[in-house]
C-alpha cells in the first residue's frame, strides 16, 4: 500500500453514488506535505519524459498540478470552465462532462499559453469516466502539443475512464486506483500496482 492509499483509508469518506470524499486533505483543504509528495511521485513516474508544460482543469486540479509543475520546473496552464472578460484572443475549446457535478462545461485555454511542439503532462485529481481528461487531450492536440502522459491522483477503476484513456494509447499513471468501495461500511479496495 502506498502513501496515498494509506491516507485515503485514514481520512477518505465513501458516500452513496460512488463518491469518495477526500476534501479534508486533497481538493478542498490541502495537506501541503502530501501535495509535495504527490508532486515528487509524478516526477518519478514521468521524469524520463521531455515535459515542458503541465496542464490541468480548474478548480481541484490546480493545486495538485502546481506541485507537479514545480518538480519539473515548468509552467502550469489550466483550462478555465467559463470565459471571463480578462481572457482575450483566440482560444482552444473542449466540452467536458463532470461526473461529480453532473453537468457539461466548455473549457478553454488561451492560444497564447499552449503551443505547437510543447510537451504536455496532464494532471488531475480524479478520473471517473474520463471526460475531463479527454477534453484536455483534445485541447493539447488542437494546439499541436505532444501529450507525454496523464497523471491522476485517484482513479475509480470500476468506471470506464482509465480503460478509455489507456485504450487511446496514452501513458496514464494513477497514484491510487480504487477498484471497489462501499458506502454502507465505508470500505475501499485498491488495485494492486507495481
Amino acid at each position: 500500500m502506498n502513501f496515498l492509499e494509506e491516507r485515503i483509508l485514514k481520512d477518505g469518506v465513501v458516500k452513496a453514488g460512488n463518491v469518495l470524499k477526500v476534501d479534508s486533505f486533497l481538493n478542498h483543504q490541502m495537506d501541503i506535505a502530501l501535495m509535495e509528495e504527490i508532486g515528487r511521485e509524478f516526477k518519478r513516474r514521468f521524469g524520463h519524459k521531455p515535459v515542458s508544460k503541465v496542464m490541468t482543469i480548474e478548480a481541484s486540479g490546480i493545486g495538485i498540478a502546481a506541485f507537479v509543475a514545480k518538480e519539473f520546473s515548468v509552467p502550469l496552464v489550466f483550462a478555465k470552465k467559463s470565459k471571463s472578460i480578462n481572457i482575450d484572443g483566440d482560444m482552444y475549446v473542449a466540452e467536458v462532462e463532470s461526473f461529480t457535478h453532473k453537468n457539461k462545461n466548455q473549457v478553454i485555454v488561451s492560444k497564447r499559453f499552449l503551443h505547437e511542439g510543447e510537451h504536455v503532462l496532464i494532471i488531475d485529481d480524479f478520473l471517473a469516466n474520463g471526460c475531463a481528461l479527454q477534453g484536455l487531450i483534445s485541447i493539447a492536440e488542437s494546439a499541436g502539443a505532444v501529450v507525454e502522459g496523464c497523471g491522476i491522483v485517484i482513479e475509480k477503476g470500476f468506471q470506464i475512464g482509465g480503460r478509455v484513456i489507456r485504450n487511446m494509447g496514452y501513458h496514464l499513471e494513477s497514484l491510487a486506483i480504487v477498484d471497489a468501495m462501499d458506502a454502507e461500511n465505508g470500505s475501499i479496495i485498491f488495485r494492486e500496482q507495481n
